[in-house]
């Protein structure tokens, strides 16, 4: 199957989970930041055109997680979905739009589409500070939790840490550091790193994230750590001094990131999905422009086991 980019368009943040159940199930910042939105399809192609989309939650009028909504993941973590998101309390009254932090919903009905879930809980990462973008990952029967947060002493907009869990709401170690902007390429308008993403392939763990302004400068950094390693010891991480996903200008794909990995059914093919434009000549402050496109792409692997990302493609060779 030949599939073409984007997979679902004004969809930016986009998070794809295949289930026991045998569905897909995408969630993603949606234009108006103003709900969480929850789809699924027995094929990665069709989530585009699926009838089964709901929208699971719609934030309040006022109150801590009243605007912004930003960046949702689903995962089901011992038997309860959890659906993370950043949220901000109005701008009209805290008259600063980021003041962001992590909530989650969770229902333990089989259909998270038709289930009833709880009201948001902060996640409290214990800094107290702007924090955005949490994924989870379980791993030797331990889930994690990894997220983006400012951090009072080092200069820019945020770093990423990871902690352990022991509930879907709750972490249970304190946050460690494993990176924070540094090279030329993660500083272009914003000092950022944002967005991690795990996949676990050949003996090590990979983990992708994002950095810079939210433009055509928006790129893709790697760190990595073997599977054997203590994920809390920061300095068992390996961080890539080169982007390894960025802008294509020959195929007009701009600012490509804040991705997530799937598979496909037989787990044979890892796919990740990422968002990107198709232009760079932004109107206004690109926070505000809804053409932040979920796209698909295959990862290749080396005769080494190491993930090739390639570049950004029109199309792709697709098989499910």
């Amino acid at each position: 199957m030949r599939l073409t980019n984007p997979l679902i368009e004004q969809r930016a943040d986009p998070f794809v989970y295949l289930h026991s159940d045998g569905y897909y199930y995408f969630t993603a910042s949606v234009p108006e930041y103003d709900r969480l939105e929850l789809r699924r399809a027995k094929a990665l192609a069709e989530l585009a055109t699926s009838n089964e989309i709901v929208d699971v939650w719609h934030k309040p009028d006022t109150g801590a997680y009243s605007d912004l909504i930003w960046a949702p993941e689903i995962h089901y973590i011992d038997g309860t979905w959890a659906i993370y998101f950043a949220a901000a309390p109005n701008r009209e009254i805290v008259n600063n739009a980021f003041q962001h932090r992590m909530y989650a919903i969770t229902t333990t009905a089989e259909n998270p589409l038709t289930g009833t879930w709880s009201e948001p809980t902060q996640v409290d990462s214990g800094l107290s500070s702007f924090c955005l973008d949490a994924t989870c990952y379980k791993h030797n029967d331990q889930w994690y939790y990894i997220w983006a947060q400012k951090d009072a002493v080092i200069e820019g907009n945020s770093c990423l840490y990871i902690a352990t869990m022991d509930s879907p709401t709750t972490l249970s170690s304190a946050p460690v550091l494993l990176t924070k902007p540094e090279f030329d390429w993660e500083v272009r308008g914003f000092l950022v790193n944002e967005g991690p993403a795990i996949l676990h392939r050949h003996g090590r763990i990979y983990l992708t994230y994002s950095a810079s302004a939210t433009d055509e400068r928006y790129c893709m950094g790697l760190l990595s750590i073997d599977e054997n390693a203590d994920l809390l010891d920061a300095s068992a991480w390996h961080k890539s001094p080169q982007p390894i996903f960025v802008t294509d200008e020959e195929k007009k794909i701009y600012g490509p990131g804040h991705n997530s990995f799937t598979t496909s059914k037989d787990g044979s093919r890892d796919y990740m999905i990422y968002h990107a434009r198709n232009y760079k000549g932004i109107e206004g402050d690109p926070l505000w422009d809804p053409n932040r496109h979920a796209c698909i792409q295959p990862i290749e692997w080396s005769e080494q086991g190491e993930p090739i990302f390639g570049t950004p493609q029109n199309h792709v060779e697709f098989s499910e």
